[in-house]
């Protein structure tokens, strides 16, 4: 996941673009532009179930096994559209993926491929090497909110979420050594994100763009 911009200092990118990627590796590093639905969004309805309860069932989705100190807080709501809540539930399990793939050292985990394609697989992948070449994982609580989805007649979705990563930090795993950074505007992060249904039935991310420190995502 994207968590401070004092990780990647020492690439040769800069921090903060380093760090601009989304949880499962942005393409781009600004969004499609302010979505005023994102504003305080509310879809309606309860907080949406796991995924193990709510995700559809298939044989060859992949199983998502995290350390114990990597945790989510998920605030999105079922819409009570069939189609809505399957965006999200897929949504999450590919920002889990690529969490497992930077725990596991793999940039090319097919947990995270399962679930993203084109532009944003290439972004997750960049990312995650990042944080493979400096032998650093993810490690702490993010939070997920004011989500806005739209499905299309077409088979295609648009998804607009926010970040909250003041809980969340890199771990360092030669020294076990967190990386505990100030809370800053920065660590609220908006994210727009193109999906696809695939024919089994997953939404496969195509596109995802985040920027930091969106005025929508503030508390």
């Amino acid at each position: 996941m994207t968590r401070r911009p004092t990780l990647l200092a020492a690439l040769a990118l800069t921090a903060t673009a380093a760090l601009t990627l989304s949880a499962c590796g942005s393409d781009d590093d600004s969004p499609t532009k302010d979505n005023d639905k994102i504003a305080g969004a509310d879809t309606g309805g309860e907080k949406s179930a796991s995924p193990s309860e709510s995700a559809p069932a298939s044989a060859d989705r992949p199983k998502i096994e995290l350390p114990s100190d990597v945790t989510y807080e998920f605030q999105w709501k079922k819409t009570g559209d069939p189609a809505k809540d399957a965006v999200l539930n897929d949504a999450e399990q590919r920002i889990k993926a690529v969490d497992m793939a930077i725990a596991e050292q793999n940039p090319l985990h097919e947990a995270y491929r399962f679930y993203s394609e084109g532009k944003a697989a290439a972004g997750s992948e960049k990312y995650i090497e990042e944080f493979v070449d400096h032998k650093a994982r993810t490690t702490g609580l993010t939070r997920y909110y004011n989500e806005s989805v739209t499905v299309n007649d077409d088979g295609t979705a648009a998804l607009v979420y926010c970040e909250d990563q003041s809980k969340a930090f890199n771990k360092f795993l030669e020294t076990g050594k967190t990386d505990v950074t100030p809370v800053t505007k920065d660590v609220y992060v908006i994210y727009a994100s193109t999906l696809r249904k695939s024919k089994s039935g997953v939404w496969i991310t195509e596109r995802l763009t985040s920027e930091r420190g969106s005025a929508k995502c503030q508390p």
